[in-house]
């Protein structure tokens, strides 16, 4: 078994969708970024491909190539899922965090969950998100930006010559 984690972390800005776990969000303010910046999704991804031990989301979907312009972070999900496959590991299970003081994230949870879940082919009940408000401190206190942290554990997946 293996363990990753990540934390990833954009800014609100007016004049973007705010998404996150691949839902859109109804807000007047959205995540800046390259891609979509879902900023949950950022982190999770970033969590298994260290899992994996493959570096970070920077080294395979970097910001700086313009086939990542606007893209959507469920499309990178996918791409990581399929690392996993071609690394022969299954993730065991995910538990994510995500601090924005507003909107209220609860609304989107499960529909975040099932999301992940099903782009990355394993049962909800391995997905954990949760939600946490800055209570005024800080920059997500302040309703600047939003930070989401992920942990997962992935496994070797079991063949016929080794099980």
């Amino acid at each position: 078994m293996r363990i990753g984690q990540s934390k990833d972390i954009h800014q609100l800005v007016e004049g973007r969708d705010l998404v996150i776990g691949g839902v859109h969000v109804p807000y007047e303010l959205g995540l800046l970024g390259h891609s979509d910046a879902d900023v949950l999704l950022h982190a999770i991804i970033e969590s298994l491909i260290g899992a994996m031990g493959l570096g970070d989301i920077g080294r395979h979907f970097p910001d700086n190539d313009p086939q990542y312009k606007g893209i959507s972070s469920m499309i990178l999900l996918k791409k990581t899922a399929e690392m996993l496959e071609e690394h022969h590991y299954s993730v065991v299970n995910i538990d994510s965090l995500i601090m924005i003081e507003k909107p209220k994230m609860a609304p989107y949870i499960e529909l975040m969950r099932k999301n992940i879940a099903e782009v990355l082919n394993i049962s909800i009940n391995q997905i954990n998100v949760k939600a946490t408000r800055g209570e005024k401190m800080g920059f997500v206190g302040r309703g600047e930006g939003v930070i989401a942290e992920a942990v997962c554990l992935i496994e070797e997946k079991k063949n016929e010559s080794n099980a």
